[in-house]
């Protein structure tokens, strides 16, 4: 497992020269020793903010099993962060998000080996799309495969126009194997997912947004600025108010009317005296911005 240390940076820094540093126990553990995932937690006003960077150039960000292990790592040291408020799943390398799965090493594997490794990224999905604060992922390029399976766990999506979104799996005689059968299907509706299964058509980030894969669609290149000023707009509510939100909508869709009003409601009681609560209505009385705490 790889060992963790903390890096501090501010976001117009663009470059990954790590600081390594002892912070209290409510800072998030960030650096990995995984190379090929890079975090960056945002600073000053941004504080709150954590940028998860895709960073393996040599294989367009395919995900091998160093990559995978990385992931869960530090999916799970932000779930156990007091502190984070918005997570930004991004790619370091150019005109691509996630290529997929490792091919090459895929044909190494037994299928013994295999369906270890397909289970462990449908978990690791899963452990994504659960954690307890919103996720935007940023594509710029291609999302395919395993790729968009990723970007399907965030729970807002944003690409540039020269983005490639697909699930090519069909065309190797497999389907999609981490949640996408799920996820595409619950997000854009059942008849276009399984129009983009079975054919498996890659779209434009243009179509991807007229079909509601996507949230925004923005100049190639954009996709990060629009990503941050969203992440920015999240960072400035309630860190509790946005963990009962997120709670609410996930686990609601999957109930009925009435046991979804049910935990509607028990979401909110959780937030009633909180200080937060009341530091937001202190902050509307005295017309100011409010001075959230997660308290």
């Amino acid at each position: 497992m790889g060992v963790f240390a903390i890096s501090l940076y501010h976001h117009c820094r663009r470059n990954f020269s790590f600081n390594y540093h002892y912070q209290s126990c409510r800072t998030l553990i960030l650096q990995s020793a995984f190379e090929s995932v890079r975090v960056q937690r945002l600073s000053h006003d941004d504080s709150g903010i954590v940028e998860v960077h895709l960073d393996r150039p040599e294989a367009k960000n395919a995900i091998g099993k160093e990559m995978l292990r990385g992931l869960q790592n530090i999916f799970e040291a932000i779930n156990r962060d007091a502190s984070a408020n918005v997570v930004m799943l991004s790619s370091s390398v150019p005109r691509v998000f996630c290529a997929g799965a490792d091919l090459k090493e895929r044909k190494t594997m037994n299928p013994s080996e295999t369906r270890f490794f397909v289970n462990s990224l449908r978990s690791t999905f899963s452990l994504l799309e659960a954690l307890h604060v919103p996720t935007i992922a940023v594509i710029e390029g291609a999302a395919l495969g395993g790729g968009l399976e990723m970007a399907l766990s965030c729970d807002l999506r944003i690409c540039g126009e020269d983005a490639v979104l697909g699930l090519p799996e069909t065309g190797l005689a497999i389907i999609p194997g981490a949640g996408g059968t799920q996820r595409l299907s619950r997000l854009v509706g059942k008849s276009i997912a399984k129009e983009l299964i079975f054919t498996g058509r890659k779209v434009g980030g243009r179509d991807a947004m007229s079909v509601g894969l996507v949230n925004y669609c923005v100049p190639a290149g954009e996709a990060h600025l629009k990503a941050l000023e969203i992440a920015q707009h999240i960072n400035q509510k309630g860190p509790l108010a946005l963990r009962m939100a997120k709670r609410a909508i996930n686990e609601g869709l999957e109930l009925d009317m009435e046991s979804a009003l049910a935990l509607e409601e028990e979401c909110y009681e959780q937030l009633l005296n909180t200080k937060d609560r009341l530091e937001g209505l202190a902050a509307f009385s005295e017309k100011r911005k409010p001075r959230y705490n997660g308290e």
